[in-house]
């Protein structure tokens, strides 16, 4: 990020916001298995059941209380972080690599039969609700893995990315450096490394920065709906399946693993936004 930028993104108070939010989810992911004596498989039939049988409420033992079976909500709730993030990253890296280089390849072959090929696929990829394809594909697989989930969504999420890249790309084609680069017979290899890649690479940066709340969103919807990856393995999205059926006498159980998942996806877009700002100034 260029100096200019720099100085933008650090004026966002949102931006701010969002990396302070983001800083804190992976050091709590990072330090609370670390520090805390409780594992997140155990349940504690001694000290985290309640008088009326219901999971303790948060305490000094339990900072955020127990869940259904007893188990320490915060120490599952930062092995759930780690997932998480694990999985929403390498798929957002995925998905951004493929997007990026179908939409450079497309944008630059503009009308091509490439370029027209790849927008239909993408086209068919794009009529199929998002949720509800990465549903489909999860179940025909059966048990799923972190790996195999984090794989799923990578190669169903760059489809957005290659449209809005394919966009960009035609812009840059069309601009009078790159005119002249291809006047002067430089090869198409160097064309795209040189000119075309640096100047799509901030949209592809902001377009991953949202992705990752995305699939946070997306990982959570599918282990509460049973898809994602099996128990006993924390998730927030299977916390919270857990959680909803004791709203009422417990309702730390639903409420530390949702608001886990609003405070990643509101950081994560506030940095999107900040980088958007900062990166291109002209759409403020």
């Amino acid at each position: 990020m260029a100096s200019p930028a720099l100085r933008r993104f650090a004026r966002s108070r949102g931006a701010l916001v969002g990396l302070a939010l983001i800083s804190f989810l992976v050091l709590f992911a990072v330090l609370v298995p670390v520090f805390s004596s409780h594992d997140p498989f155990t349940s504690d039939f001694k000290n985290g059941i309640s008088p009326d049988e219901n999971p303790v409420g948060p305490c000094r033992m339990f900072l955020l209380g127990t869940d259904r079976i007893f188990r320490d909500q915060l120490v599952r709730l930062a092995y759930g972080a780690r997932l998480s993030l694990f999985v929403a990253v390498a798929a957002t890296l995925i998905a951004s690599v493929l997007g990026g280089l179908v939409g450079i390849v497309a944008g630059y072959g503009e009308r091509s039969t490439v370029d027209v090929a790849l927008m239909r696929l993408v086209d068919i990829g794009l009529a199929f609700p998002f949720l509800l394809l990465v549903m489909a594909i999860g179940a025909a697989l059966g048990r799923t893995t972190p790996t195999t989930l984090l794989l799923v969504l990578g190669l169903t999420g760059w489809l957005g990315a290659a449209r809005i890249v394919r966009a960009k790309t035609i812009q840059v084609k069309h601009a009078e450096f790159v005119e002249a680069s291809r006047a002067l017979g430089q090869p198409v290899w160097r064309i795209l490394l040189l000119h075309i890649l640096p100047n799509v690479a901030g949209p592809i940066i902001v377009l991953g920065t949202l992705s990752v709340a995305q699939m946070i969103v997306a990982e959570s919807v599918l282990s509460y709906l049973g898809a994602g990856v099996a128990p006993p393995t924390p998730t927030w999205g299977h916390m919270l399946f857990e959680g909803q059926d004791y709203v009422l006498v417990a309702p730390w159980t639903l409420l530390a693993p949702g608001g886990a998942i609003l405070l990643s996806v509101l950081g994560f877009n506030l940095v999107g936004e900040g980088l958007r700002d900062a990166l291109d100034p002209r759409e403020t």
